[in-house]
């Protein structure tokens, strides 16, 4: 389909883009804007506050992450070129004025002017430049650019990843011109992911390592001044920034806890002014009857699924993984595993994004345990089949151990598996996953950009950031459709058609959705706002009134 030349960031609202709405708890009305005290007023002098979190942080250069905690930081230390506000599905510009396209294939970005890192060196179209070059050179299996950036990268077939000759040009110093090697509406989507497109200074950033978490320098509204791994990462106001999203509080401390019980005293106590992932269900529900604290709730996008090693010895049998789908009872995981406080979920794609469609329930129905027989025995494969199940015990809260033992439950009480259910912390579970110690392995996501396209293409393209050895032509087809489309109704039929697929093929199981959830001391200020579903937290929209 032609787009119209020229035309502004199309909306793909109702075409996969989420509706937003915030529900909340507390006494504070959602608000819009960046409550800051205006563009070209870098730094403030509002009141420290701390947030405490068990989320854990890969690294705070942007070519080594593809994490919910190191983003959490990079999106308030790194400016991007565009960005989506709270509580919207709107693209509007961060680094860059506007980004137009000029036809399907051509993405012309011009930077404002006078924009400067934290440490004082000019920011142009060079850096920008750069910052995409180096983040696919270094080829960081944890890092977002290598699955995220398809459009102007090309993949070999032992995996390495170059980006495109050509692919971006700079003809002047604010001025960047992205060449897609094929027709991708999505692509200004990514863009406002910070372990894709985050602006990095190429005098402070190495071309071919990463830099050390400690020594990174960004644009946007805070700055790092300190950071202990684990332990605390201190933000500063960045009196260079000159952008709309304006600090309002001088400093910013992140406290990290390898406990949800010790974060649950810490904002009892007045440790944290604000505690936000992850505390147990039961946690919150304790937190909600404490007069000392507000318990805020905002529509979320959070969900957790069950991956299987489609090239490894036992899960290569579509048979088995389809056994596993049919005998999966996901109203047993939301209730005894976490209290009701989550939502079973029937696709990869959330409810709410359009296209979307409960394909595991449409093909599976209720768990039926006969079924299930049914299927292995036609394949010809004896019971009981062994599976190594993996999950990690503190990235993903703590109830993530409740599911794994409640899945086991369920596979080995249908007498057609045996499980063998291991554990291994985050750092080198995301890296033994790939290499295939595990059978089947629990993940979790948080959307990029409110597309449906973030839960798919990352996902089920020859196999997916997660490396799963998953690759289906006709998924991949659909995927690079999807993407190249700007009709809405065209859009939403290759998702639905693309999750049909993935309940046929099952490369993972889709366990359930949840909310976006904020506990904050009554002094604080604004953490309602930036409760969305993007599980941006969004620092320069907080502030706290007084000690």
């Amino acid at each position: 389909m032609t787009l119209v030349k020229r035309k502004k960031f199309f909306a793909l609202v109702g075409a996969g883009a989420l509706a937003v709405s915030l529900a909340a708890c507390g006494d504070d009305e959602p608000g819009g804007g960046n409550g800051g005290s205006g563009p070209g007023e870098g730094g403030s002098t509002g009141v420290p506050w701390t947030l405490g979190t068990t989320d854990t942080v890969t690294a705070l250069d942007p070519a080594g992450s593809y994490d919910l905690g190191s983003s959490t930081l990079e999106y308030n230390i790194y400016q991007t070129l565009v960005t989506v506000p709270a509580n919207s599905t709107e693209i509007v510009g961060d680094a860059a004025e506007e980004c137009v396209y000029d036809d399907p294939q051509t993405l012309t970005c011009t930077l404002k002017e006078g924009l400067k890192f934290s440490n004082g060196n000019d920011l142009t179209s060079s850096d920008v430049k750069y910052s995409f070059e180096r983040s696919i050179a270094i080829q960081d299996a944890n890092g977002a650019a290598i699955y995220l950036l398809g459009s102007i990268t090309d993949t070999a077939a032992d995996g390495t990843v170059t980006l495109n000759p050509d692919a971006i040009e700079t003809p002047d110093d604010t001025t960047v011109v992205f060449n897609l090697d094929k027709p991708d509406t999505t692509f200004q989507y990514v863009l406002t992911y910070p372990g894709a497109a985050a602006i990095v200074d190429e005098d402070t950033f190495p071309a071919d390592v990463k830099l050390n978490d400690d020594e990174v320098v960004g644009s946007g509204p805070y700055k790092l001044s300190q950071y202990e791994s684990g332990v605390q990462a201190t933000l500063e106001a960045n009196e260079e920034y000159t952008g709309e999203n304006v600090a309002l509080a001088e400093t910013v401390f992140v406290k990290y806890f390898s406990e949800p019980s010790a974060l649950k005293l810490a904002i009892e106590s007045g440790e944290v002014d604000v505690a936000w992932r992850s505390l147990s269900p039961t946690d919150i529900t304790d937190l909600s009857e404490n007069d000392d604290v507000e318990v805020a709730t905002g529509n979320g996008a959070e969900i957790r699924y069950w991956v299987w090693k489609t090239d490894g010895e036992v899960g290569k049998d579509v048979a088995v993984r389809q056994a596993a789908a049919q005998v999966f009872d996901r109203e047993a995981i939301a209730e005894n595993a976490y209290d009701g406080t989550v939502d079973p979920l029937y696709s990869i794609v959330p409810p709410g994004f359009g296209g979307q469609v409960d394909a595991f329930a449409d093909k599976y129905g209720e768990p039926d345990v006969d079924a299930a027989a049914q299927i292995l025995e036609d394949a010809g494969i004896k019971t009981p089949v062994k599976l190594t199940v993996g999950w990690t015990p503190t990235h993903y809260g703590p109830a993530l151990e409740d599911e794994a033992n409640e899945l086991e439950r369920q596979l080995e009480d249908s007498g057609l598996f045996d499980v063998d259910l291991k554990s291994t912390e985050w750092e080198q579970y995301q890296t033994i996953y790939k290499e295939g110690a595990y059978d089947l392995f629990a993940l979790g996501w948080f959307p990029d950009y409110p597309d449906a396209d973030t839960y798919l293409s990352p996902f089920v393209v020859d196999g997916g950031f997660f490396q799963n050895g998953y690759s289906n032509p006709a998924a991949n087809d659909l995927v690079a459709t999807e993407q190249g489309e700007s009709d809405p109704a065209a859009r939403e039929a290759a998702f639905e058609e693309l999750q049909g697929i993935i309940a046929e093929d099952v490369p993972f199981m889709p366990s359930w959705v949840g909310q976006n959830t904020g506990i904050y001391r009554p002094e604080m200020d604004g953490v309602e706002d930036t409760l969305d579903p993007s599980f941006i937290f969004r620092f320069w929209l907080v502030s706290k009134t007084g000690e």
